[in-house]
């Protein structure tokens, strides 16, 4: 063999396939050990080859695993397990001998006197260079599949440790309402659920694109595109703000309805940094360039407070915000001017249901003419206090030592008059 053409070879495909050295040298002894056990090794045997890149050598190796008595089943276990079967899910540790497979700790340590039950011994082969056509044919397949598995297992964990990022890519083509995108070695797929509404998509356009999941199949890895997840807002400003990435700013919430508007709470770190103007940047260059990235999208820039008054008035941000009553739990009641009413809502709603979603707190919005009328219903509607009973009875106590007064009868009767006797007359 040439080892320099060899090595030469293994290298480019290393290179042209984004596999590490060692990886390839892996498969191609896995390769030559298939081959070598078709045509020379036995359907149970474990056959390992080693490749020397300095002589060119092979070395080919039967792996055995050592055992003792209690991890091999017995005659009589054997012949139970015949009768049930399901007796054998008992013991796990045990298993049924094959010499191929398996030798016994006395006879494996007349070959290696310090090896230990459970771990595998390795006894050398005879070495062969004439392979047949089958065998040869074999190799070629399992080279080719094991590259491929390779190169898989590499490009999964490779967007595996991306999940959560963004990565930058170009759309290639539109199929049933999916889109994929070429991000690199592979496609992405952006499904109709993580699209923006109102959004449009052209082949050859290229966006940023949040990497939302990736799963691995048979085919190979799939990675699962977005473009309407929350944190594809953040990651952005994370990009366009060195604060953020240093620690001096931190995004504390989100709440995002995609294609119409977001709103981000921010705070400092640092004394002497304004957190908004770190996101807005000089002229607004850093939020525009976010907001253009997503097509137009509002973003409203607050800042997060502990005080839960304060950062419901700022959540309710561009509207100004009178006064903040804590209801209950998780419930407000934030009252603005009468003019700031339509604004502090929104259209359809949304600027009161994204700072809700933000802080996650229920908030009702009133006016303040509102307001005054339904404090001034209440009230009314309070039942006036009733009179102690001092009160009631103070006009009804007599005087010690003194008579009570007659009640005069009232007014339009007269008091009926006694009969007056007649006199007699005596004649």
């Amino acid at each position: 063999m040439d080892i320099a053409n060899f090595k030469r070879l293994i290298t480019q495909i290393s290179r042209e396939r984004e596999i590490p050295f060692e990886k390839v040298i892996e498969t191609i002894e896995s390769a030559i050990a298939a081959a070598y056990k078709k045509d020379y090794g036995k359907k149970s045997q474990i056959i390992q080859a080693k490749l020397d890149l300095e002589t060119g050598k092979l070395e080919f190796l039967q792996v055995k695993q050592v055992l003792d008595a209690s991890m091999v089943y017995s005659e009589e276990e054997l012949e139970k397990l015949k009768s049930s079967p399901a007796e054998e899910l008992v013991e796990k540790k045990k298993v049924r001998f094959n010499p191929e497979r398996h030798i016994m700790i006395e006879e494996a340590r007349k070959i290696d006197s310090k090896i230990k039950t459970g771990s595998e011994l390795k006894i050398p082969l005879k070495s062969e260079e004439d392979y047949g056509r089958i065998a040869t044919q074999a190799a070629k397949q399992v080279i080719l599949q094991k590259l491929k598995e390779t190169e898989r297992e590499i490009t999964f964990d490779e967007y595996k440790s991306k999940e959560g990022e963004i990565i930058s890519g170009i759309v290639q083509r539109i199929e049933r309402n999916n889109i994929y995108v070429d991000i690199g070695k592979i496609l992405g797929i952006l499904s109709r659920e993580e699209q923006v509404r109102g959004e449009f998509y052209r082949p050859k356009q290229r966006m940023k694109f949040y990497i939302l999941n990736v799963e691995k199949t048979a085919k190979g890895p799939i990675i699962f595109l977005s473009r309407a997840h929350p944190k594809l807002v953040s990651k952005l400003f994370e990009l366009e703000v060195p604060e953020i990435s240093s620690g001096a700013v931190q995004i504390k919430a989100i709440a995002r309805e995609p294609g119409f508007r977001t709103k981000i709470a921010v705070i400092s770190t640092q004394e002497g940094i304004d957190p908004i103007g770190s996101l807005v940047g000089q002229k607004g260059t850093r939020i525009m360039a976010v907001i253009n990235e997503l097509g137009g999208e509002k973003i409203d820039v607050i800042e997060y407070s502990d005080e839960p008054e304060k950062y419901i008035a700022n959540s309710l941000s561009p509207a100004k915000v009178l006064e903040v009553r804590i209801e209950k739990k998780n419930v407000a009641l934030a009252i603005v001017p009468s003019d700031q009413l339509s604004l502090a809502i929104g259209k359809d709603g949304r600027n009161v249901r994204l700072a809700a979603k933000l802080i996650n707190w229920k908030i009702d919005v009133r006016s303040s003419e509102e307001a005054e009328e339904e404090k001034n219903e209440e009230k009314e509607k309070k039942p006036a206090p009733a009179p102690s009973f001092a009160k009631a009875t103070a006009g009804k106590k007599a005087v010690a030592g003194k008579k009570e007064k007659k009640e005069v009868p009232p007014a339009g009767r007269k008091k009926a008059k006694k009969p007056k006797k007649k006199k007699s007359t005596k004649k």
